[in-house]
C-alpha cells in the first residue's frame, strides 16, 4: 500500500462536518417505584412465611418421642389409601 493513498483517504474523512450532539437540559427527574396492593400483599406473605419456622414442633415432637420410644404405630390401610391417592394426584 502506498502511504499517499492512505493519507488522501484520511483527508477525506476529515473534510466531512461531524455533527456534535446538543446537550440536553439539565432537569429535575427523579425514578419512582409504585408497588401494586397485590404486591404488597405478596410481601407481606413472604415476610409471614420466612418468620415461621420450618418445622412445627408441637406437632412433631410427639411423634418424635412415639418413635425413640417404639410405640409408633402405623396402619398399613391408611397408608396405602394415602399412597395411592398421592399416585393418583401425581397423574
Amino acid at each position: 500500500m502506498r502511504i499517499e493513498s492512505y493519507t488522501q483517504v484520511q483527508q477525506l474523512y476529515r473534510t466531512k462536518n461531524t455533527v456534535k450532539a446538543e446537550k440536553t437540559a439539565k432537569g429535575s427527574f427523579s425514578d419512582q417505584l409504585q408497588i401494586s396492593n397485590m404486591g404488597k400483599d405478596i410481601q407481606t406473605a413472604k415476610q409471614a412465611v420466612a418468620n415461621t419456622p420450618d418445622i412445627r414442633e408441637e406437632i412433631t415432637a410427639p411423634i418424635k418421642s412415639a418413635v425413640q420410644e417404639g410405640t409408633y404405630q402405623v396402619s398399613e390401610e391408611s397408608l396405602a389409601a394415602k399412597l395411592f391417592q398421592k399416585y393418583n394426584e401425581m397423574r
